[in-house]
């Protein structure tokens, strides 16, 4: 099943003071390892970013979308990503997830089902709903939810039907967990600068 894949890059990027999504990792920017990654899964590339955002380097193959609800957080961008989705399905990804990994998206594809979405679920509880799989029926309530101004993403997952993915399924494909990584501050680039360059040994 070929699905859309949205990647969500409209935030604020507060805590590190400066654009995420073209810090460099082994020599490409995470927009662009997120879409290498990405790309064999899908026929659709969104990037949804807030109004006036900027255009990332190495996206010639995405389509640019601007928040149809600017300042209402990743439940916002989710909503404008799904309402262009040309798929029943979607994966969606926040921009700052450098090792995002393609067997264990593709095969949260294949468990979508008739599932609203497929979210990894860590095993302190811990939900993943930007690195997940969403079916346009989730539509409706994201609006609704969005017109209440009920923004949290971990309740409006609650209100879905969910095939989640526990932590011992991701690790069968992911053994380190590193495609849950992502950058809020210097230290977590430096972290990842440090995972890359391990890796490319």
């Amino acid at each position: 099943m070929k699905v859309t894949a949205i990647i969500l890059a409209g935030g604020k990027n507060l805590r590190l003071g400066r654009t995420k999504a073209t810090e460099i990792i082994g020599g490409k920017s995470i927009m662009e390892r997120v879409i290498e990654r990405l790309r064999p899964l899908t026929d659709q590339m969104l990037i949804v970013t807030a109004a006036g955002g900027i255009k990332f380097p190495g996206t010639d193959e995405a389509e640019f979308l601007t928040d149809l609800y600017p300042d209402y957080g990743p439940l916002g961008g989710l909503y404008t990503g799904l309402a262009a989705s040309q798929n029943s399905h979607s994966i969606a990804v926040a921009c700052d997830m450098p090792f995002l990994n393609t067997r264990l998206l593709g095969y949260m594809v294949e468990q979508a089902g008739d599932y609203d979405a497929v979210v990894p679920r860590l095993d302190g509880g811990m939900v993943e709903p930007l690195h997940a799989v969403y079916s346009r029926n989730c539509l409706k309530i994201i609006r609704e939810r969005l017109e209440n101004k009920q923004l949290s993403v971990n309740s409006f997952i609650r209100a879905l039907r969910v095939r989640y993915i526990e932590e011992a399924e991701s690790q069968r494909l992911d053994p380190k967990l590193l495609s849950f990584f992502n950058i809020n501050y210097q230290a977590d680039l430096e972290k990842a600068i440090a995972i890359e360059a391990e890796s490319a040994l």
